[in-house]
């Protein structure tokens, strides 16, 4: 992740909290930086599976997608029964 990168990021994550928080089945969606600029902590939570698919769908037609789809990700998904 670059500085580019973070800028875009910043620009653009509001909109993106917004829209994920107002998502059916959304419980919780947090985004915050860490001590590491170029490292962000993501924590979400969903109803079920359906609506954690629903989002993912969502953020893949999304502008924050668009904007932000070269950025690396690395997530750990875990799912509750």
């Amino acid at each position: 992740m670059s500085k580019h990168d973070v800028d875009l990021v910043r620009r653009h994550l509001p909109e993106h909290l917004r829209l994920t928080r107002e998502e059916p089945g959304c419980i919780s969606f947090e985004v915050s930086e860490t001590d590491d600029p170029l490292i962000w902590r993501v924590e979400e939570l969903f109803a079920d599976r359906a609506a954690f698919d629903f989002h993912q769908q969502r953020t893949r037609a999304s502008e924050w997608f668009m904007a932000t789809s070269a950025i690396p990700r690395d997530y750990e998904i875990t799912i509750l029964e």
